[in-house]
């Protein structure tokens, strides 16, 4: 799937512009991600673009997130591994990522969370002014950014071979590359 196509088909699906800019957040790190471990972009891409596709079909009964982004994605002739991977980025189904881009997204999602949050208490609110040192501070604040697990966000190390640090240091960088996209 082109990344044009797979753009229209959230839009279709997601028309809540927090929820967009959110995939797209997550989309940017995750295409960061796969340059830095040497994986397919666009592939790395579209996984993180549409991860969250079903959202408005699942509000209401989270235990179906992602259960049905799967099936909506696999109906759509996307690979198994793409489909895994928006499936296993949801932790309530108990099913550990298996692949490398299944755990990244897995790690990824929640940390454009804290990152998004990092920045609108900065003073004027720019993300190209976040540091890496930012982010890391405000990990032990359990008070803020509530929704970005900070547990799983610290399970990048294990799961990925990658300092924390290093990861949001990448994560950042691919949503600095889109800061007008993201308004931040």
């Amino acid at each position: 799937m082109e990344r044009e196509q797979a753009l229209n088909l959230l839009k279709q699906n997601l028309q809540n512009q927090n929820l967009l800019k959110h995939s797209l957040a997550v989309e940017a790190a995750m295409r960061q991600l796969a340059r830095h471990f040497g994986e397919n972009e666009d592939q790395w891409g579209i996984c993180g673009l549409l991860h969250d596709i079903d959202y408005k079909k699942s509000q209401g009964d989270p235990s179906t997130h992602s259960k049905l982004g799967y099936d909506m994605l696999k109906e759509q002739g996307l690979d198994e591994e793409t489909c895994q991977a928006v499936l296993t980025h949801n932790e309530a189904h108990g099913i550990a990522p298996e692949s490398k881009m299944a755990k990244a997204l897995f790690c990824v999602d929640p940390l454009t969370g804290l990152i998004v949050a990092s920045t609108l208490v900065l003073p004027n609110k720019k993300i190209s002014e976040l540091k890496t040192e930012n982010v890391l501070n405000r990990l032990p604040e359990k008070s803020f950014a509530k929704g970005a697990k900070r547990e799983i966000i610290n399970m990048c190390e294990g799961l990925l071979g990658i300092a924390l640090e290093k990861f949001i240091e990448i994560a950042l960088g691919g949503m600095q590359d889109i800061a007008e996209t993201l308004g931040l």
